[in-house]
């Protein structure tokens, strides 16, 4: 028994016969007299009697009505959902990404993402350590994981994305106390507000500190990198940490400097070597123009002679525009106006 049985079976009983059922769906007569058969045979009862040159449906095929008409439209539905996830209207990524960078960037690609395509849902798991993040990507568990780079040896395949630029971010009231370029050797004995032991950014910090020559002063550690802003605006230490991040600090009046020489972090996603779904596919690329068009805003106003930190600070009051005037076109229901 198959589908396009039940779907022959149905139009003789809606258009009153086999000739007429086979004009409907423009199939030779013969081919649907001999579907029909083989439903009949499949289901081991006569669903038709034949009477002259007609048909009159049997009580076997007046049960098998309803049944037919409800498998069908399952089908249709279940056809409907398919194409809909294809079509990146509907479906669900599941994410693995670090601590450190599902705040941000990860949690803003995914805000924006939605923004465009409102019933796409996400699924987003934390962890401190690469190989966590790693294993569940290699899993299956989750589709696609974010990582601080270098990633080796994880037998996953690895898309780079950017590399995230690290800042100095200091109480307000101290803009005096800093250069606008701070060296990284001046930093030996200043007190410092850091993340968990272990933490891919935490790590990363002490290692370049080190390299040159300054033994980091840890005055504050804390596990949820949320609470490192507020230490530095409470007056209690510095902090190094993402550009994008300490940009919230500016607006609450933090100092941000630049660091000479300067400190980035690579950012990569990870992902089964096998396809990806349609939506996690084009989340991906849609996270990677996002990264391409803040490095690329970034870049040209340095290049029109702005510093690092005033052209990010630009670049993000400029994207902050563009959301609030999409956010004007979205009813509070989600759905785009017009």
């Amino acid at each position: 028994m198959d589908l396009r049985q039940m779907e022959y079976f149905l139009a003789v009983v809606d258009h009153g016969g086999v000739n007429k059922a086979a004009a409907a769906l423009r199939v030779a007569q013969p081919s649907l007299s001999q579907a029909v058969r083989k439903l009949e045979k499949d289901l081991g009862v006569e669903l038709f009697f034949r009477v002259g040159r007609g048909l009159v449906l049997a009580p076997a095929g007046e049960a098998f009505v309803g049944p037919a008409r409800m498998i069908l439209r399952e089908v249709d539905s279940a056809q409907n959902a398919v194409r809909d996830v294809v079509e990146v209207r509907t479906g669900r990524i599941d994410i693995a990404s670090l601590s450190d960078l599902s705040t941000d960037p990860v949690s803003v690609w995914v805000a924006r993402f939605r923004a465009v395509h409102p019933d796409i849902k996400f699924r987003i798991e934390e962890r401190d350590d690469p190989a966590d993040v790693i294993a569940l990507v290699k899993s299956g568990v989750c589709e696609l994981g974010f990582l601080s780079a270098p990633v080796s040896g994880a037998e996953v395949a690895v898309d780079e994305l950017v590399d995230q630029r690290l800042v100095l971010v200091s109480p307000p009231g101290t803009e005096d106390r800093w250069p606008a370029r701070v060296p990284i050797d001046t930093l030996s004995g200043v007190p410092l507000v850091l993340g968990e032991r272990g933490t891919a950014t935490r790590d990363y910090i002490e290692k370049m500190l080190r390299t040159h020559g300054v033994e980091p002063r840890i005055v504050v550690e804390v596990r949820q990198r949320g609470a490192v802003l507020p230490m530095v605006l409470a007056g209690g230490a510095v902090a190094i940490i993402p550009l994008r991040v300490a940009l919230d600090a500016r607006h609450r009046g933090g100092v941000l400097r630049e660091l000479t020489p300067g400190l980035s972090m690579g950012i990569v996603a990870i992902h089964r070597r096998a396809k990806l779904t349609a939506a996690t596919s084009q989340f991906l690329g849609f996270s990677k123009q996002s990264l391409n068009d803040w490095v690329r805003a970034i870049d040209r106003r340095m290049a029109e002679g702005d510093s690092l930190v005033d052209a990010a600070v630009q670049t993000a009051n400029e994207t902050d525009q563009k959301v609030r005037r999409a956010n004007l076109d979205i009813s509070p229901g989600g759905v785009r106006r017009g």
